[in-house]
């Protein structure tokens, strides 16, 4: 597909903000058509492209190579002057991404047409069903369902998104799934979906074996680290945690990522426990040369039921020893090299295992896993499909 043609500067237009790309601000030639401006493939993502940079980012910025694509997130707030506006990043030529300033999802179509935005388009792609209702204000050529999380089981889900992902897999002609328990929960519901669990750059990671510089926050963290990086949300087990660093006081625990839908009162605070906040997708190879140990200790509940933790691959890249809970996709595919624990008494006795085995050789295992996917791939066989229901 032909790289996208802009004419106008996007600040012309009434109601835009105009972004900001690394830190410079979008100059005369970042324009959009007013006329008409098309696209071949239209996202709709619950997550923020800014946030932390995951499944999305991976495979959509991947598809821009081969498509000129507009990602459309979620509302965001705005002041009542402010209505019918939106934030427009332009992340390349051939990838732009809009914050709609709307009252409800239903409403983004007001600023689609203020903003002359053709409504047909090749392919339509859904990371949430709460977006459904846009479709029949749409005409796709091809719709696409990626189901990377089970998104009614998360804390403070909308009833409703039981219902609209009904509706939407009636609509999609075909449903990619983020790991084989969500293949298994979908597979009964479509007949065509197909299982594309979260994959890896391991060249980025890769680099945490290199001379790259640890970061000046965690170097000053006493070692042995067990660390993690991701989201910190109501998937991780706290009190886990919490036990498990108070029977090793000698280690440090290091917890990277931003907060969601818990508050600061909510995570454990023991002197061996750090927060070191968000972290950019280029910086996490530097922070993970530090980790002596990487964890994902995540509560077995309704939200982790059917999750399958990209980190769990780069994690191997770095060839560090990994501890996790037994998160189902982690226990089917990885218990070999995994290290999988129950308790905090079992997390504790595997960290003491682990520093005092200097020979652990799980890093071959790790390797073998690792030449078997990538990013490049798995977006090279999602294209595939797409384009035999174009044909």
């Amino acid at each position: 597909m032909d790289e996208l043609t802009i004419n106008s500067r996007i600040s012309d237009f009434p109601g835009s903000n105009v972004t900001k790309l690394d830190g410079e601000e979008l100059d005369s030639t970042s324009t959009l058509n007013r006329k008409e401006h098309s696209y071949d493939l239209v996202v709709f993502c619950h997550l923020r492209w800014a946030f932390v940079y995951q499944r999305p980012q991976h495979i959509i910025s991947r598809l821009s190579k081969r498509y000129s694509i507009l990602l459309i997130e979620e509302p965001i707030p705005f002041h009542d002057d402010e209505k019918y506006g939106y934030d427009f990043e332009e992340i390349s030529s051939s990838l732009h991404v809009l914050r709609p300033k709307v009252a409800s999802i239903s409403e983004i179509p007001t600023v689609l047409e203020n903003l002359s935005i053709n409504r047909s388009a090749s392919i339509g792609w859904f990371y949430s069903p709460a977006f459904s209702e846009l479709i029949s204000d749409f005409n796709f050529g091809t719709i696409v369902y990626d189901c990377m999380d089970e998104l009614s089981l998360f804390k403070g889900a909308p009833k409703e998104l039981i219902d609209q992902e009904k509706y939407l897999m009636s609509q999609a002609d075909v449903v990619f799934t983020g790991g084989r328990a969500l293949y298994e929960s979908k597979s009964t519901r479509h007949s065509n979906v197909h299982c594309f669990p979260s994959s890896v750059d391991r060249t980025h990671f890769e680099k945490a074996n290199t001379d790259i510089l640890i970061p000046a926050d965690i170097k000053e963290i006493a070692h042995p680290i067990v660390g993690y990086f991701g989201v910190i949300d109501e998937r991780i087990d706290y009190e886990l945690l919490q036990k498990t660093a108070q029977s090793q006081p000698e280690v440090s625990f290091v917890m990277i990522g931003p907060l969601a839908k818990v508050g600061e009162e909510d995570l454990p605070r023991e002197s061996n426990i750090h927060y070191l906040g968000m972290k950019s997708y280029d910086e996490l190879p530097n922070y993970l040369k530090a980790f002596d140990i990487a964890m994902m200790p995540f509560a077995l509940n309704d939200a982790t039921k059917y999750i399958s933790p990209t980190k769990t691959l780069e994690y191997m890249a770095a060839g560090v020893p990994i501890v996790s809970t037994a998160v189902k996709d982690v226990v089917r595919h990885y218990n070999d090299c995994v290290y999988i624990i129950g308790s905090a008494s079992e997390f504790s006795e595997t960290i003491e295992e682990i520093i005092n085995n200097k020979t652990d050789n799980r890093e071959e295992e790790f390797k073998s896993i690792l030449s078997k996917t990538s990013w490049n791939a798995t977006v090279e066989k999602m294209d595939e499909l797409i384009k035999v229901l174009e044909k």
